[in-house]
């Protein structure tokens, strides 16, 4: 990557939050807490969709366990490198780790977009087809959907990633950013930026608008059925599933349409750096408390857990 005076660019500097030092050690600390919590919920959640039997082959808990662990390589993705950038006044990164960072980050967000679709999915089968859903959604079936949302995920920004790598920078190697996003790094690149730009926007704008086109076609659908049960019940238990999933849905979607989507979205760099904040670190948190821990079948399963445990320790002081 050759500068005008013909020295290469061979590492950037990211600002981060441009805070005093006493500020940044209380978010050091805020965001050293919320990642440990944030492993720990999803840890906890993929273990018992592992061991747990009666969760281990419902499609949705399959979906779940893999949307959990997701979650986990989403937020080490940005996090870490945060973290260690805040115990310096600056952090220095090398061209390649940056663009690997944009890489997995974007391909874990696009991951993100087709397993919430994939849940959408499901939902729609399980309550507008309910006779065919075993069949239609086998344990088969399910994992070919969670192995198509892993490598479409991954292969969706290798094309845009790959272009913006191949562009020259002759500006400063500044980012005013805490993690390698294709604004602030298009924003250094020297013209002509060729169809980078373009094509960055058009597979963006194509992942997050089909995905939320599909998700609320679903979910409008299964409102619908849902309207005609006549079972209170029943219409209320699987209301309160769907209302679940539409959270998730909203809270990820609203930041990264603020942050993508809006005209300008990127132009502010502190507003972009909350917004960022939200979607890496804040969402990952709060998805496994929206999703699982307040969800009746993973309460019961957490409590066969532990009795099993129980009675393997009395076995054990039994002997």
């Amino acid at each position: 990557m050759k500068m005008a005076n013909e020295t290469s660019v061979e590492e950037f500097v990211l600002l981060g939050f441009g805070v005093t030092q006493q500020k940044r050690f209380l978010l050091l600390v805020f965001f050293t807490s919320l990642y440990i919590l944030t492993l720990a919920e999803n840890i906890t959640i993929i273990t018992l969709v592992l061991l747990d039997a009666q969760l281990a082959r419902l499609p949705m808990y399959i979906l779940l366990g893999n949307f959990s662990w997701l979650e986990i390589c989403y937020v080490t993705a940005t996090v870490p490198r945060m973290l260690f950038d805040l115990t310096l006044p600056h952090g220095v990164i090398s061209f390649h780790a940056c663009f690997f960072q944009f890489y997995v980050f974007f391909s874990l967000g696009a991951t993100e977009c087709f397993f919430l679709s994939a849940m959408a999915l499901d939902r729609y089968l399980a309550i507008c087809h309910p006779l065919r859903y075993p069949q239609i959604m086998s344990h088969d079936s399910c994992c070919n959907l969670v192995a198509a949302c892993w490598v479409f995920g991954f292969m969706w920004n290798a094309i845009p990633v790959t272009l913006i790598s191949k562009l020259s920078f002759c500006h400063a190697n500044i980012i005013d950013h805490f993690v390698c996003d294709p604004g602030p790094i298009l924003s250094l690149a020297c013209p002509p930026l060729g169809n980078a730009p373009r094509v960055m926007e058009i597979f963006t704008n194509t992942l997050i608008i089909g995905n939320i086109c599909f998700v609320a076609m679903s979910y409008s659908v299964v409102t619908v059925t849902l309207m005609k049960i006549s079972n209170q019940g029943s219409r209320r238990k699987a209301f309160s599933t769907i209302s679940v999933h539409l959270l998730v849905v909203t809270v990820f979607y609203g930041s990264v349409v603020a942050m993508y989507l809006t005209p300008g979205g990127e132009g502010q760099s502190e507003v972009t750096k909350v917004v960022t904040i939200f979607y890496t670190a804040i969402t990952p948190f709060l998805n496994p408390l929206i999703y699982c821990l307040r969800n009746d079948q993973v309460k019961e399963a957490m409590r066969r857990l532990l009795k099993s445990k129980e009675k393997r320790k009395l076995r054990k002081v039994t002997v």
